[in-house]
């Protein structure tokens, strides 16, 4: 019965929480800005009108760009449902699910620049090479991180990596780094500042915006929710990360508690987007490979506490 209400549980906070979660970081922006700000769940409001229009396409698309956006909404569900942002627990939770997890936002990654390309727009090209240099260094530091809980927990599911990482005596040493990279491959994911920036309008500085451009209607829904759900699912590992809580015994709290710590990442982004500039294109590969470079220095840290202790 409690994983009956856990899987339920998870869903729903999948479905409703990206929402939610843009709207506090919009919210935290505007108040840094000295603004009212938008309602917490104008996103949804938003999403709702986008889905009563019809799709303007170019002349020149085929149907891979209509059935990109949907690709891209379908695999980043599957990989929320892979992803245990309520702590040591996740609907679909099998060994070694956290290979499937990366390369499922990967599929996502690549119909989302197939899509792009689709249209023979100059700019969209120029976006679709940006998001293929940058997110490269996404899943080295990715694996790394999970390599490093590997060692610490002896665990081979991604939610008894992230859930039980806490329990490790590396943890004291290696928990700030982990949420530091996690951070970053949140701001990545999502195309967060100072990756990215998603209020930008000049197509020469942006990454996952531009490869939008063509998009309208129900497709430019799916992508912008697609994105919501992925700044989601990464503030959720940040969650699981830190949640000291079972969800299998205590799962109201442990809920609770999963719930707090994403809407403080959701305000944490919010202050970063507010005091720090995107940054340069040069230095976005630098950026990325600082955290690649941090979830190496974790992994042989992690590995020699683990020798250490035996």
């Amino acid at each position: 019965m409690t994983a009956l209400v856990l899987i339920l549980t998870h869903v729903l906070i999948v479905l409703a929480m990206p929402v939610l979660m843009v709207g506090i970081v919009n919210r935290t922006k505007a108040w840094w800005g000295g603004r009212r700000g938008p309602r917490l769940w104008q996103l949804g409001w938003d999403l709702a009108r986008l889905m009563r229009k019809r799709p303007v396409l170019s002349t020149v698309a085929t149907s891979l760009f209509r059935a990109g956006p949907w690709v891209v909404l379908a695999a980043t569900l599957l990989a929320a449902q892979i992803a245990p942002i309520l702590g040591a627990f996740a609907p679909l939770q099998f060994s070694h699910d956290f290979i499937v997890f990366a390369y499922t936002l990967g599929l996502a990654r690549l119909f989302l620049m197939l899509s792009a390309m689709d249209v023979g727009s100059a700019f969209e090209g120029m976006g679709t090479a940006r998001e293929a240099s940058f997110t490269a260094f996404i899943e080295p530091a990715l694996f790394l991180l999970v390599g490093s809980a590997a060692v610490a927990t002896g665990q081979t599911s991604f939610a008894g990596l992230i859930g039980h990482w806490h329990a490790s005596a590396s943890f004291a040493w290696l928990g700030a780094p982990a949420v530091a990279i996690l951070l970053v491959l949140l701001q990545a994911e999502a195309a967060r500042v100072p990756v990215d920036d998603p209020l930008t309008h000049l197509e020469l500085t942006m990454v996952h915006e531009v490869m939008v451009l063509d998009h309208s209607g129900p497709e430019l829904a799916a992508m912008q929710y697609a994105a919501a759900l992925k700044l989601t699912m990464y503030a959720g590992l940040i969650a699981a990360l830190l949640n000291p809580l079972d969800p299998r015994n205590a799962p109201a709290p442990a809920i609770a508690v999963s719930l707090a710590i994403m809407a403080a990442v959701a305000v944490l982004v919010g202050c970063i987007e507010s005091l720090t500039a995107r940054l340069r294109m040069q230095h976005v590969p630098r950026y990325l490979l600082a955290a690649t470079a941090l979830a190496a220095l974790a992994l042989g840290a992690s590995g020699w506490l683990a020798g250490s202790a035996s």
